[in-house]
């Protein structure tokens, strides 16, 4: 069963989201801060996280530091600023998607779908059932949404993976970082371009000794290389 864990301070918006999410056969935990978020993360392994920006203490921005580099479930950020500073800031520091409060549920529903197809501890599926991209010693499964260097398995947020199976599908093409935007994130936003830099930044770093199958075109944006 998919789990989704609902974060935020307000009682009744966390109530409205956990009954909509259990009605659609979702098994669900809630946390009323930041810090129980991170500790239910550990002990109750969601897939989708849906967490609230404005809680007192750690807010949901700090949620998303605290959980870089560590496995993690996909997140959908709630917040009452429309202001796409706030909303790049959030998926520079990893959040998968954002929506805006008020919101409309249904909404909410489909975009938790959406993330629960493809985020957080996606179980492994039978070979013959997955369309495989390979560059070098990578391997990227596009079924189970799975990557992995020489059978060791990488944590990769939903961004990461698919702005590695991007660069992987069409290798010594060099994407701007404009593009990349647009085609991984779905965002047309100049500023926003700092986000795809930290999100390369974090995929060479969990690449290891591979680090080297993305390069950077200076002054154009990045590209995907047999060679590291």
């Amino acid at each position: 069963m998919i789990k989704i864990l609902v974060v935020d301070d307000e009682s009744s918006i966390r109530a409205a989201v956990a009954y909509a999410l259990r009605r659609e056969g979702y098994e669900v935990e809630m946390a009323v801060d930041g810090q129980e978020a991170l500790d239910k993360v550990e002990t109750f392994r969601p897939t989708v996280m849906v967490l609230d920006v404005m809680m007192p203490h750690v807010n949901g921005y700090d949620v998303c530091r605290k959980l870089d580099g560590r496995p993690r479930p996909a997140i959908l950020l709630l917040t009452v600023k429309d202001d796409i500073v706030d909303k790049v800031l959030g998926l520079e520091l990893g959040a998968d998607d954002y929506m805006t409060k008020p919101f409309d549920m249904r909404e909410l529903l489909a975009r938790i779908k959406a993330l629960s197809r493809r985020g957080g501890y996606v179980e492994q599926m039978q070979q013959e059932q997955q369309d495989v991209l390979r560059l070098g010693e990578l391997s990227a499964e596009l079924f189970s949404r799975a990557v992995s260097i020489q059978g060791e398995l990488l944590d990769l947020t939903p961004k990461e993976f698919d702005l590695l199976v991007l660069l992987m599908r069409n290798p010594e093409r060099v994407y701007s970082r404009e593009v990349l935007l647009e085609k991984v994130w779905d965002m047309d936003f100049a500023g926003g371009t700092r986000t795809v830099d930290i999100h390369v930044q974090r995929l060479r770093k969990k690449l290891g000794s591979n680090h080297g199958l993305i390069q950077t075109v200076y002054g154009i944006g990045y590209k995907s290389t047999g060679s590291p």
